[in-house]
């Protein structure tokens, strides 16, 4: 068996060129000229990909047999090409014979140059010179007819692929990349997962609802360069913040006592919540709502605050600290359904776009009961995302499990500098005390971070104290409206 590739550098045939002119069409399409003015930060993504096109192309020329009958004519050449004149024409017949019978497109040619042959007569030396020269035309016009039918399917293969891609990409850019052209690299790495238009459909989704939360956004944004510089203390340093919980009297959901005006939804009686249901007095109720005049259950108790003091800090040099992958761990419980779902699953979202466009990994943990991960940059990082997204948060909460298998992975070479963020409202048992100790060993020795994403203010002090940075984004509806209200 002969292949494509070596029958046509037999024949010299320029695959190379043929490979080169097929990409320059290709990349003159209307499609791709229409999509690089739409997506200029994608264009390098997709040019950078034409060396391995051009490699998966030539891979398939060599893997392609020949046909039998064009293989058995080219040896057959070959052996005419090594005869002497006087054996090529005794040959000659049974050279004929082989071009009728199947059915070469050489085998009329051959008749024309053997009738110029005199009756009675050998054919002459430049006859021979002129039926192999006319033989080797007839063998290249057949060889690169084969290129050419293999590198139209490769192009329409090509083009379908293209097609797929850039529809994904198009969808996906303004959830995972915007403008920025290192993240729009990766993301047309991405997409070469082969998906369908509905499978990704739930990223856009999930894109548009974190548009509509732009604090959530800035907080993963913050998040995401939130590594710290190293700085050294000196003598007659200026006076900077420091921040530590303190257990203070407040009012907390613990006890109550009593009625009070406040702006606390989450408190109000049910007359003033009925008011709110009566289209006459809706204006009334925001009226009261931000005169804090609302009448309200008064809670009171014990609880953790956060106590700002003042020390001598002075950064005399700033080496900023190489930013690691993010291990992303999302807790699933009952407690976290509906809205606390939404901005959990969207904050991966915008952590997934902080390491796309940083060259970082992002790694998601889901726990309840058991611990699930989803790799997000990898090759199939957008199918990853997408089972990701499709979880349903029904479970319990397990966070001592889901801490547990963060540590494991952190303690691998690969994400030993990773940042560990929890997504969680923090109502959760009390975490082991060996566990908060090996926590913290990771902390001081390893330099390792935890970071804290609290849905709630109810979350448990005592397990938020683990964390280096608590990050807060308050999912209640008082909260919410506050927002909404600020926009």
């Amino acid at each position: 068996m002969i292949s494509l590739d070596t029958l046509s550098t037999f024949l010299a045939v320029s695959e190379g060129e043929l490979i080169e002119e097929l990409v320059i069409v290709l990349l003159a399409s209307p499609q791709l000229s229409v999509f690089f003015e739409k997506f200029p930060g994608l264009k390098k993504a997709l040019l950078s990909d034409l060396p391995r096109w051009k490699s998966e192309i030539h891979e398939q020329l060599k893997q392609t047999a020949v046909p039998d009958d064009l293989a058995a004519e080219f040896a057959l050449f070959q052996q005419c090409q090594m005869l002497s004149h006087k054996a090529f024409c005794l040959k000659l017949p049974e050279v004929m014979l082989h071009l009728e019978q199947h059915h070469s497109p050489f085998a009329e040619k051959a008749h024309m140059l053997l009738a110029n042959v005199a009756a009675g007569q050998s054919m002459s030396e430049p006859q021979q010179t002129l039926f192999l020269q006319r033989w080797r035309l007839s063998l290249t016009l057949q060889t690169l007819s084969l290129n050419q039918q293999l590198l139209d399917r490769e192009r329409e293969k090509l083009l379908a692929e293209l097609q797929q891609r850039l529809a994904m990409s198009g969808q996906l850019a303004p959830v995972l990349s915007a403008n920025d052209e290192a993240a729009a690299g990766r993301l047309w790495d991405l997409t070469r997962s082969p998906l369908q238009q509905g499978d990704y459909q739930l990223i856009v989704e999930y894109g548009d609802f974190l548009a509509q939360q732009p604090t959530l956004r800035k907080l993963a944004e913050q998040l995401g360069r939130s590594r710290e510089a190293k700085a050294v203390l000196t003598e007659d340093a200026p006076l900077e913040a420091f921040h530590q919980l303190v257990r203070e009297p407040e009012s907390v959901p613990e006890e109550v006592n009593g009625l009070h005006q406040s702006d606390d939804i989450l408190r109000l009686l049910p007359p003033e919540l009925a008011t709110l249901g009566i289209s006459e007095l809706e204006l009334e109720f925001y009226r009261r709502l931000v005169e804090k005049r609302l009448l309200t259950y008064r809670l009171q108790g014990d609880a953790w605050h956060d106590k700002v003091s003042l020390r001598p800090v002075s950064h005399q040099h700033h080496d900023e600290q190489p930013r690691g992958p993010f291990i992303v761990c999302v807790d699933t419980s009952g407690s976290m359904g509906g809205f606390n779902e939404r901005c959990a699953k969207a904050f991966c979202l915008a952590l997934l776009k902080v390491a796309l466009a940083d060259n970082r990994r992002c790694y998601v943990m889901l726990f309840a009961h058991e611990v699930v991960g989803y790799e997000l940059t990898e090759g199939d990082g957008i199918a990853q995302a997408i089972r990701f997204l499709s979880q349903r948060f029904r479970g319990g909460t397990d966070l001592a499990a889901c801490l547990d298998a963060v540590l494991a992975k952190l303690a691998t070479p690969m994400w030993n500098d990773a940042d560990a963020v929890i997504i969680s409202d923090f109502i959760a048992q009390r975490l082991p005390d060996e566990l908060v100790k090996t926590i913290k060993n990771h902390q001081l020795r390893q330099q390792q971070r935890f970071h804290a994403v609290a849905l709630s203010d109810h979350g448990k002090p005592g397990i938020l104290r683990i964390f280096d940075h608590i990050w807060q984004f308050d999912t209640g509806l008082k909260s919410r409206l506050l927002r909404r209200w600020q926009r």
